[in-house]
């Protein structure tokens, strides 16, 4: 018989399967209590929490939510990654962390609802963050609007520099 502790981590684990926009689902063996540490705050800054479960609960409380597909990352020491703003910015950390540490291993990915292999992390982590794509969009808008105002003001200032040297050839 389950314990009530267990069923309210179970209910905790499910709640944000439900409410998160990714999990990163990654082995942590290997790293120190100093490591761990670094990344928790490394991706604390980016509001991602970091924690260790025990496979079975979160086994559960996918299932309890038809989650599908978790079952062959949840082999060995386990640790989510749970983000509920941007979904690539645990990536991109556990990216940058891995260039030092070559810890951890990201096993699988709950990316918005869908279930993704460990091979899909490099392509999520080199995905540009939404603060790059919405700068990108508003250059790719405002170019040719400046091209427009430099078009029209054009003909005026070639008129200006005609009126200029007319002026300072007669003085």
């Amino acid at each position: 018989m389950p314990s009530a502790h267990n069923i309210k981590i179970v209910e905790e684990i499910g709640k944000k399967f439900q409410k998160a926009n990714a999990i990163y689902f990654t082995d942590y063996l290997g790293l120190n209590v100093v490591d761990i540490t670094e990344l928790r705050h490394q991706l604390f800054n980016e509001s991602v929490e970091y924690r260790v479960e025990k496979n079975t609960l979160i086994k559960l409380a996918a299932e309890n939510n038809n989650i599908k597909g978790l079952d062959k990352f949840l082999l060995g020491p386990t640790a989510m990654a749970i983000t509920y703003g941007e979904p690539t910015a645990p990536a991109r950390v556990l990216k940058n962390f891995t260039k030092d540490h070559n810890k951890p291993e990201v096993k699988g990915i709950l990316f918005e609802g869908k279930v993704l292999d460990g091979d899909a992390f490099i392509r999520i982590a080199n995905l540009p963050s939404r603060e790059e794509l919405l700068s990108k969009l508003l250059a790719t808008i405002q170019s040719p609007l400046t091209k427009l105002v430099n078009t029209l003001n054009s003909p005026m200032s070639g008129m200006v520099g005609v009126l200029t040297s007319l002026k300072d050839q007669k003085s």
